[in-house]
């Protein structure tokens, strides 16, 4: 049997350490988030509750930025969205999208075909495997809540500062204080807009915040807190 080549334009950049996991049997939980995700978009699009057909409060986010098509843009958690092929079509010439899932990015590469090799994929986690470069927009639907530890959210803070360069918008999106308290069998840390505003710090100004209910494909409402915030030049 012949084994066909691996496609050059599936770019994905695999966090060394997520090849060095360490095996654990069948009746253990599972302690690699990697290994959640892989099995949830083994599934069809009713088992992700995340899972919505047009990304309406993220061209909000980006209605409210502005970001100029030839901005680097990242999308953080971007997964099988369909977020990134709608840039392209906006004329957007320099997408990152950034995934723990391979299958995720497998399952908007295939959706997007050969216009997916003008997108930059990104396998691994999102506070080590950001690319060494800065962004004039910064996009999070539902990342940052997974982080509950303060370390992590210290260092996402951190990191975003880093990647968005001055003058550039982060839109994040997280669970409101009356949403959900876990997401796919993992805790979540829910947020108020002042929540979020602090997290971010000095080093950006909130330019928007709102809220809005998610339907989930199972058709449970879920609330999201999101804020737009710029970020400062001095």
């Amino acid at each position: 049997m012949r084994r066909s080549r691996p496609r050059p334009w599936l770019r994905l950049e695999f966090d060394r350490r997520q090849r060095r996991r360490t095996r654990v049997s069948s009746d253990e939980p599972k302690s690699d988030p990697s290994s959640v995700w892989e099995d949830a978009y083994a599934g069809g699009d009713a088992d992700r509750s995340w899972t919505q057909l047009e990304p309406v409060d993220s061209l909000k986010a980006i209605a409210v930025a502005l970001p100029e098509p030839a901005d680097p843009v990242i999308d953080v958690g971007g997964g099988a969205s369909t977020l990134a092929g709608r840039l392209l079509a906006d004329g957007f010439s320099d997408i990152t999208v950034l995934d723990l899932s391979s299958s995720a990015l497998q399952l908007a590469q295939r959706r997007l075909g050969k216009s997916a090799e003008r997108i930059v994929w990104v396998q691994g986690d999102l506070l080590d495997s950001v690319p060494e470069r800065e962004y004039g927009f910064w996009h999070d639907r539902a990342v940052l809540h997974f982080f509950t530890d303060p370390v992590q959210r210290s260092r996402y803070a951190e990191l975003l500062a880093r990647r968005v360069r001055p003058g550039g918008h982060a839109a994040i999106s997280t669970f409101a204080p009356d949403g959900p308290d876990r997401c796919s069998g993992l805790p979540v840390r829910r947020s108020s807009h002042e929540d979020l505003e602090n997290l971010l710090g000095d080093a950006f100004e909130n330019v928007a915040t709102w809220t809005t209910s998610h339907q989930t494909p199972r058709g449970t409402p879920q609330p999201f807190n999101w804020i737009v915030a710029r970020r400062r030049t001095n």
